[in-house]
């Protein structure tokens, strides 16, 4: 495998999937992709991402979640994120220190 092999490959892969390359060129881009492990994986995660996109396509769309729902869930989030940011700065003490720094490299 050569990296700027496998490069040229992806930026020739738009056009050999819309059939637009001469047939010089997807030859030698067929002939790289069955010696190449990494582009030979890449091509087959690129074609189980097709498959789930026209299966997330053609599955039920997602039921609209209330507005109010969504204010509250988003209220009840930065409460969280609130009560988290006390109860690390509690921690902390003063100027950010340890509790059990006492400021000068030594715990108690």
């Amino acid at each position: 495998m050569h990296d700027s092999e496998c490069g040229r490959v992806f930026a020739l892969l738009q056009e050999y999937l819309d059939r637009e390359l001469p047939p010089a060129s997807c030859e030698e881009l067929e002939a790289h992709l069955q010696g190449c492990p990494e582009c030979i994986q890449f091509i087959d995660s690129l074609k189980r991402s097709v498959k789930l996109c026209h299966q997330f396509a053609n599955s039920e769309p997602v039921p609209q979640v209330d507005e109010q729902v969504i204010m509250r869930l988003r209220s009840v989030y930065q409460a969280a994120l609130a009560r988290r940011r006390m109860a690390g700065s509690a921690q902390a003490g003063p100027a950010g220190q340890n509790r059990s720094d006492d400021g000068k490299g030594n715990t108690a």
